[in-house]
């Protein structure tokens, strides 16, 4: 035992107030009813609400549970990134606040890990039939024309790049996100990116998953953002950003 926890999950958080108090107890009470060996750690993304405080308030009941400040509001991929590298625990993860994909669902990552994959990358297309609350249609034609994009343009063959229930070893999460630039919603392709141009085992896994409406993600606006940022990609790639070596950050004393 080198005294670190087993399993990290980290949940990137912007003006969540109205749901990050019954996400970190769902999580908690899992984490805890499993047995897992977890830290939960709450990436702050500069909100203007209470999320802050709130985490603050529940970690004072829930020892498992720590709260990380990003300076500003710098985007989801940067508050994953942030969260992950700063993880202590050998498997890390990250899952969106709206649990749309149930906590309980990460043990089929953690076992996908456990199987010899570097990264396992949860499905909402694999099993269709697992879906519980499906998107609008104008929200699945948009991921379906987005993951024929993420396929011919980048070379990614995965039925979906975009679903927010990652996890990664240890020395994948401090790889990738050590070489990942891109800093808002268009962050999951770099890091499949990246994590085959490195040669790292990713394997898809299907997941249970219920659509939640309140997302604030703009799909025309993000959408376009989200084009521009895979030709950023392409272009860090014929400028060999993901070549690097990298060196994994230290842990603080457990």
């Amino acid at each position: 035992m080198n005294g670190y926890p087993a399993y990290s999950i980290v949940i990137p958080a912007y003006n969540e107030s109205a749901r990050i108090e019954s996400a970190m107890r769902e999580v908690v009470n899992c984490v805890r009813e499993r047995g897992w060996d977890a830290e939960v750690i709450v990436v702050n993304d500069g909100s203007t609400d209470t999320t802050a405080r709130q985490v603050l308030d529940f970690a004072l009941s829930a020892p498992e549970v720590r709260l990380i400040e990003n300076p500003g509001n710098r985007g989801k991929g940067y508050s994953v990134r942030n969260g992950l590298l700063r993880a202590q625990g050998e498997i890390v993860m990250f899952t969106d606040a709206d649990l749309s994909a149930p906590i309980a669902e990460a043990e089929l990552l953690f076992a996908a890990i456990r199987g010899g994959a570097d990264i396992a990358i949860g499905s909402r297309w694999l099993e269709r039939s697992r879906q519980t609350h499906r998107q609008p249609l104008y929200r699945q034609l948009f991921g379906r024309c987005f993951n024929l994009l993420t396929r011919t343009v980048m070379g990614l063959n995965f039925a979906d790049t975009q679903c927010g229930f990652k996890a990664f070893t240890r020395e994948a999460a401090q790889t990738v996100f050590q070489l990942q630039t891109i800093e808002r919603w268009g962050f999951d392709p770099e890091i499949l990116f990246i994590a085959t141009k490195r040669h790292l085992r990713v394997q898809e896994v299907s997941v249970t998953w219920g659509h939640d409406e309140r997302t604030r993600m703009s799909y025309l606006r993000d959408g376009m953002q989200m084009l521009r940022e895979m030709a950023t990609i392409r272009w860090n790639a014929l400028r060999g950003r993901y070549n690097v070596d990298v060196k994994p950050i230290e842990r603080s004393a457990p």
